[in-house]
């Protein structure tokens, strides 16, 4: 009683320590920025602007809100600036779409460094962001994230020196019934295992990724989706709707009646 889902998961992960003979699991490598650091490609005075096709895109954003709330963009806005520049936020790219909302920069830089699905730092070409929460653990996510440092030759937090891949630990990616998995780009791989995750870092080495399943993921092990071993065991037809009530009065309801038997 009293216990928050954090606190459960961290006790669920000390009993898994305690029987795996004490080995312990490291935290991620990667520690993001607590403030901006300049570099040769991203200072304040580097040029960020949206091409005239994001431009469109932006304005049509916006566009869904109303003209007080423009900041209510800031998210979608910054997501459009991040595909844009190669999958990471440079400061410019903040201060771009602080002007675009009519906000201070310091509010933008907020919400970017709130939320982790943005990179204030580059990424490879390849974002692999392997799950390691409890259920995925459970199911060998160690020895899949210990398969793609070493086919790739880097730790957990890095990027390859050619810039192909960026490899990083994250909390949960809400796909446990198909653990282990990764998220690469925008795109799920589920079921891994050591050896067909190595299988798809090659294929992207080629530039051809498996392209998703019918469902917007792609279990690796012969699944369309999250299917047990004997297959789909139930729901095969489209079930009829529920029948329309019959001892319903006809006729108008006088609103005043509902609200006394309601109790209002």
């Amino acid at each position: 009683r009293g216990v928050s889902v954090g606190t459960t998961t961290m006790m669920l992960q000390r009993a898994l320590v305690r029987r795996l003979g004490g080995a312990t699991r490291a935290f991620s490598n990667f520690n993001p920025l607590a403030s901006h650091q300049d570099t040769p490609d991203n200072t304040p005075t580097t040029p960020f602007d949206f091409t005239l096709e994001n431009h469109a895109r932006a304005e049509l954003i916006m566009s869904k809100y109303p003209g007080n709330y423009k900041q209510a963009a800031i998210i979608p806005l910054l997501d459009l600036a991040q595909r844009q520049h190669g999958g990471w936020l440079p400061l410019a790219a903040m201060d771009r779409v602080a002007k675009l909302v009519e906000v201070k920069p310091m509010q933008v830089y907020e919400v970017a460094t709130f939320y982790t699905m943005f990179n204030r730092t580059k990424v490879g070409k390849y974002f692999i962001q392997l799950c390691g929460t409890t259920p995925c653990m459970v199911c060998g996510s160690e020895a899949i994230k210990a398969a793609i440092e070493d086919h790739l030759g880097i730790k957990e937090g890095a990027t390859t020196p050619d810039g192909l891949f960026t490899l990083r630990e994250v909390e949960c990616l809400g796909s446990c019934a198909n653990a282990p998995m990764i998220q690469l780009n925008d795109d799920y791989y589920e079921c891994l295992t050591p050896k067909s995750v190595v299988e798809l870092l090659k294929l992207c080495k080629k530039g051809t990724p498996p392209p998703m399943g019918r469902w917007g993921s792609l279990p690796l092990n012969g699944q369309v989706s999250c299917e047990g071993p004997k297959g789909k065991t139930s729901l095969d037809t489209v079930p009829p709707p529920p029948p329309m009530r019959q001892d319903l009065p006809k006729g108008e309801v006088d609103p005043a009646s509902v609200k006394a038997h309601m109790g209002y």
